[in-house]
């Protein structure tokens, strides 16, 4: 194959977050209620906090994205040529050992 690709990756550490929280469990936390009313409802009484809809809400750790671009002939060795990248401008640290891949775009 001719042409080359763009390839998008994070780098992924032992402390990285990434939760899921239903708007329902996180109502029903009585300091975010409490931070909600004194936000929005400041000075009125007999308020009630609720939802219409069970939404899930994500935390997670915010990641830059790092990018290189390879040749198509290189497709089957992307999540080694990233590692090498990634080793290569010094990104993993003392507890971040691995990369993900986010994103591959063909350039031409």
């Amino acid at each position: 194959m001719e042409g080359t690709m763009e390839v998008y990756y994070t780098v992924m550490c032992k402390n990285d977050l990434s939760l899921e929280i239903s708007l329902d469990a996180l109502l029903a936390n009585e300091k975010v209620v409490k931070a909600i009313k004194s936000e929005f409802a400041k000075g009125v009484r007999n308020i009630a906090v609720g939802s219409k809809e069970n939404t899930t809400i994500t935390i997670k750790t915010h990641k830059e994205v790092f990018s290189f671009t390879v040749s198509k002939n290189d497709f089957a060795d992307l999540l080694e040529l990233a590692e090498e990248d990634a080793r290569k401008h010094k990104r993993l640290k003392k507890e971040c050992e691995g990369v993900e891949l986010t994103d591959i775009r063909t350039v031409d």
